[in-house]
């Protein structure tokens, strides 16, 4: 099994440096193909509230037999429920889906600017944490804007921002950001979907020197650039490659290579956060 290195996050937690998308595996064939990404040794799976499947990670984490302690469940707020009582009732929620007493990781899953809730939900968020029902508490897909409003609010900055972030928009500046306020990067789509550049000279040319697929070289950039990317796979032979990133190590000019395959605005949907409203 791989050895996974783990990030320190803000708030004196630790989380492995990859983790297990699993957006949008639902049903028996959903339970499996999680249940074979803990045996394969990922501890960290992401869902949320609007993949509909927190009840197959919690079967899958039972499945697994694995020690509660040994895997971190994250999931997510969506934005329907970012009145302050309304996220404290999601969190419930999300809780007695997974089967858990705690969630590992939460997140505000859009900010939804023109619903101008958001800052409710983080206090919420931060209430929970004091309580002892979620671990530790992150937001997704915010700008530094969005960050901003909530620690001037409540003086918490998130643990974690889930981004959009790879080769074609690796998000430079807001990792920048990041880095300054101590939120770790977590990427979501690591690879890019249908516009994975694993054709890319820049990809391809790095896989053959030494010797992994082009899958595993845009892993293996987000790791460098302390990215925690959080690939989705059902196929265990690909979960396995997938998490096999910590044996070899790009050279700056790769690093730079796949980094240089950005676009203007390289995202994968309309999903600017300003604008993108998810419900």
């Amino acid at each position: 099994m791989a050895d996974i290195p783990t990030y320190d996050l803000n708030d004196g937690t630790t989380i492995p440096a990859i983790g297990f998308g699993t957006y949008p595996l639902r049903g028996e064939a959903g339970t499996s193909a999680i249940v074979s990404a803990l045996e394969t040794g990922y501890r960290l799976i992401d869902t949320a509230v609007n993949y509909e499947n927190e009840f197959e990670v919690g079967e899958a984490l039972r499945r697994s037999g694995l020690p509660r302690d040994e895997v971190l469940v994250a999931s997510k707020i969506p934005g329907r429920h970012h009145a302050y009582d309304d996220a404290i009732a999601s969190v419930r929620g999300s809780l007695q889906r997974l089967g858990v007493e705690q969630t590992d990781l939460h997140l505000i899953h859009w900010p939804n600017p023109s619903q101008g809730r958001y800052v409710e939900a983080w206090r919420a968020l931060v209430q929970l944490q004091k309580d002892g029902l979620v671990r530790s508490i992150g937001v997704s897909n915010f700008t530094e804007e969005h960050l901003a409003r909530i620690i001037d609010d409540t003086g918490v900055a998130p643990a974690v921002n889930q981004v959009e972030l790879h080769p074609r928009f690796p998000q430079e500046e807001l990792r920048r950001v990041h880095e300054r306020l101590g939120i770790r990067t977590e990427a979501w789509s690591p690879m890019g979907k249908r516009r994975a550049p694993l054709d890319e000279d820049a990809v391809t040319a790095a896989a053959d020197t030494h010797g992994v697929s082009p899958g595993q070289v845009i892993l293996r950039w987000h790791v460098q650039l302390g990215s925690l990317p959080i690939p989705k796979s059902a196929d265990p032979v690909r979960q396995a490659q997938n998490l096999d990133v910590f044996g070899f190590e790009l050279t700056e000019a790769e690093v730079a290579a796949v980094s240089g395959l950005a676009e203007p605005d390289g995202r994968l949907f309309g999903g600017d956060p300003d604008t993108h409203e998810e419900m």
